[in-house]
């Protein structure tokens, strides 16, 4: 098994910044559907991982707030991507296999994002807490391709990725998972004959991260335009993504479970 921390100088242990642990559960435990566009998860055998999983989460839960402060950006936007998908795995596992979604672990006046379980950064935070207040605040990282790597256990939701995200390779992975949701038909696609652009809900619930001119996008219809080759394989429905002369409209949000039952 990959070591969770390693020498620095030959002297303290420092934080894996490869990720190698949570690679490797990955690795053997995320299946590729669709030719990479989208995963499911087989939570039985990860759950015979479990305690594996458990040692990588406390590792993350080691590092201190001032330890945080001194990693790089791209250390700390791929520590906090690992950490929501790691968690996020770790709370299906407490119900499973007795849970169809991760909306089962809440109720109709609860959400499963928001209580403050998880031992982060010297505090006990939610998965709310690292997506909107860590990932997404304001004048940090302004990177709208989050929502695409960030996974919720849900067959709706971008997948999650075969392998942790790494400093050293973010930018590249990042654009990759973007890739991998777009050219998705089941997530988004283009009715040609209707003129309309089928979005993810996740582009309704977190437009403005796309119109914010970051990236030189300054709305959906510009995101869209930069992704015309994915969205449709007619030239004629590219050329009017591309122009912006369509309407949008978004596709229901499925919340099952993304699970390979054994």
């Amino acid at each position: 098994m990959p070591a969770l921390w390693h020498l620095s100088n030959g002297h303290a242990a420092a934080f894996d910044h490869t990720h190698a642990v949570f690679t490797d559960l990955l690795k053997r435990h995320v299946v590729l559907l669709r030719d990479g566009q989208a995963s499911q998860v087989r939570y039985g055998s990860l759950a015979a991982d479990r305690s594996t999983l458990k040692a990588y989460l406390s590792s993350l839960s080691a590092v201190t707030e001032a330890a945080f402060n001194a990693f790089s950006m791209p250390q700390r936007q791929a520590f906090l991507i690992n950490a929501y998908n790691g968690f996020t795995l770790e709370l299906i596992l407490t119900k499973y296999p007795d849970l169809r979604s991760i909306k089962d672990l809440g109720s109709f006046l609860t959400s499963p994002w928001k209580p403050k379980w998880i031992p982060l950064l010297g505090a006990k935070v939610s998965l709310d807490d690292i997506e909107h207040s860590m990932l997404r605040k304001r004048g940090v990282y302004d990177d709208p391709r989050v929502h695409f790597a960030v996974n919720c256990a849900s067959i709706g939701c971008p997948m999650l990725r075969e392998e942790a995200f790494v400093a050293t390779r973010i930018d590249a992975q990042l654009e990759e998972q973007t890739t991998r949701f777009m050219s998705d038909r089941t997530r988004n696609r283009f009715d040609e004959s209707g003129g309309r652009l089928q979005l993810s809900r996740i582009f309704d619930w977190y437009g403005d991260d796309f119109k914010r001119g970051d990236r030189g996008i300054v709305s959906l219809q510009a995101f869209a335009a930069q992704h015309a080759d994915l969205l449709s394989d007619s030239p004629s429905g590219r050329d009017r993504i591309r122009s912006g002369r369509f309407d949008i409209s978004f596709l229901d949000y499925d919340w099952s479970l993304n699970d390979v039952r054994q």
